[in-house]
């Protein structure tokens, strides 16, 4: 005998529209993810991405697979994934992009507010200044005051015009009233070597990349940048306790997608890479004792940021002078 249930279709509705709406917003990803990264393979923000990857592939159904695309100070990478109109393809890239491009090029062959969508910030990071232990100063005032006795007879070593570095050096420089050279090298990873063979004094770089050679004695720290000192290096003071807080330092890795991805997209990406490295174990080992500020910022937040700072690097880039092609 056939048996059937009459249920008001009232109170179907409810759960029909909840199981609607989780099915939605898991309908995403449909096929493999790309992560394109705007650097080499190999750095710090390479190997965050394939960390994140790993964990994501399983989380997602789907194998998730990071690109390397530098070039043209992250211009290549950013351009590609505008142009993809894909919501399975990601952006990961730095300040540089999104803060410091838009005022170092007449023209970009993208628009950065119109063209993405900001997903979050995964982290932040100060930069040290440092210097040869030869430098006759141990701190930021030493070296200001040797710098005004002296001018033009202290350098300072960069990964190109516009970068971090320089956009930090010429800043100290303004607000300092000192005359420092910039000595520009062709890569982020030749500035701290340059300072420890003495071919250049000074330089800004990442916690990570100076904690050997600081522990050595083959190089020096005089100051950081950011609102607290590092948890890693507690006695070196920041340039905002010293009494100059426009000197920043800082960079940032994050994540975008073009304009017009699916909203499944935007919040699957945003909450399941907070997930992440909100996880003690990956966000002690793999991000704090690397330097890191664990950040996951949601979207809006990004966004709102990402206003703040690109007015910031536009100050500091008027300053610097600095010009790309």
């Amino acid at each position: 005998m056939l048996l059937r249930y009459h249920l008001p279709a009232v109170k179907l509705l409810p759960a029909l529209l909840l199981s609607l709406c989780c099915f939605a917003a898991h309908a995403w990803p449909t096929k493999p993810v790309r992560i394109v990264v705007a650097y080499p393979p190999g750095g710090g923000i390479d190997v965050l991405a394939r960390q994140l990857a790993d964990k994501l592939t399983p989380a997602w159904g789907q194998p998730v697979v990071v690109e390397n695309k530098p070039g043209a100070n992250t211009i290549l990478a950013a351009d590609a994934v505008a142009k993809s109109g894909d919501s399975h393809t990601i952006l990961m890239t730095t300040d540089a992009t999104f803060s410091i491009n838009p005022h170092l090029y007449a023209k970009l062959p993208f628009d950065t507010q119109r063209d993405f969508i900001p997903v979050t910030m995964l982290v932040l990071l100060q930069q040290l200044l440092v210097a040869h232990p030869s430098l006759p100063a141990n701190s930021l005032p030493e070296l200001i005051s040797l710098a005004k006795s002296k001018p033009g007879s202290i350098n300072y070593a960069s990964y190109g015009s516009g970068s971090q570095p320089h956009l930090a050096g010429e800043m100290l420089k303004n607000k300092a009233g000192i005359d420092l050279v910039h000595v520009p090298y062709k890569g982020i990873s030749l500035a701290v070597p340059a300072v420890m063979a003495g071919e250049v004094q000074l330089t800004f770089a990442g916690i990570a990349s100076s904690m050997a050679p600081l522990k050595s004695g083959r190089i020096k720290a005089l100051a950081i940048g950011g609102a607290q000192r590092s948890p890693l290096l507690p006695q070196v003071p920041t340039f905002s306790e010293l009494g100059y807080p426009e000197v920043e330092t800082h960079a940032w890795f994050g994540l975008f997608l073009p304009a017009g991805s699916a909203p499944q997209a935007l919040a699957r990406i945003y909450e399941d890479s907070r997930k992440i490295i909100s996880e003690p174990d990956f966000r002690q080992k793999q991000l704090i004792e690397k330097g890191y500020e664990v950040v996951g910022s949601s979207p809006d937040e990004f966004a709102a940021y990402l206003r703040t700072d690109s007015a910031s690097r536009a100050r500091a880039v008027k300053i610097s002078g600095a010009r790309a092609e």
